[in-house]
């Protein structure tokens, strides 16, 4: 019997370790609730990052639920945090996406 002929190249060029996985898989997590993505879009769209009291008008939810979903990207390593003062500044971590980006896209 003939061996089988591939037909379609595959999409990574190495399995994840379980460690990488893991990490990733939290990033996931953080980003699988809608709050939190938009947070993550607010945040990145600002070039000098965003403090935490421009991000409670625009997500529409109070101040402390706004302060646990940046504690939760805060802890999946997808943004920094700076204190100024009495604020608080974030930016997106761009190596971070760029791992996640890395797992998205083919080759």
């Amino acid at each position: 019997m003939d061996a089988p002929t591939i037909c379609c190249v595959p999409l990574v060029e190495a399995v994840l370790a379980e460690d990488d996985a893991d990490e990733l898989a939290t990033a996931f997590k953080a980003l699988a609730d809608p709050a939190r993505l938009r947070l993550l879009s607010l945040i990145a769209s600002s070039p000098d990052g965003a403090c935490a009291c421009d991000l409670i008008e625009p997500l529409g939810r109070s101040q402390p639920t706004v302060s646990h979903h940046l504690k939760v990207l805060r802890a999946a390593g997808l943004v920094t945090s700076e204190r100024d003062g009495t604020w608080i500044w974030y930016r997106v971590v761009p190596e971070r996406l760029d791992a996640l980006r890395a797992v998205l896209s083919p080759g």
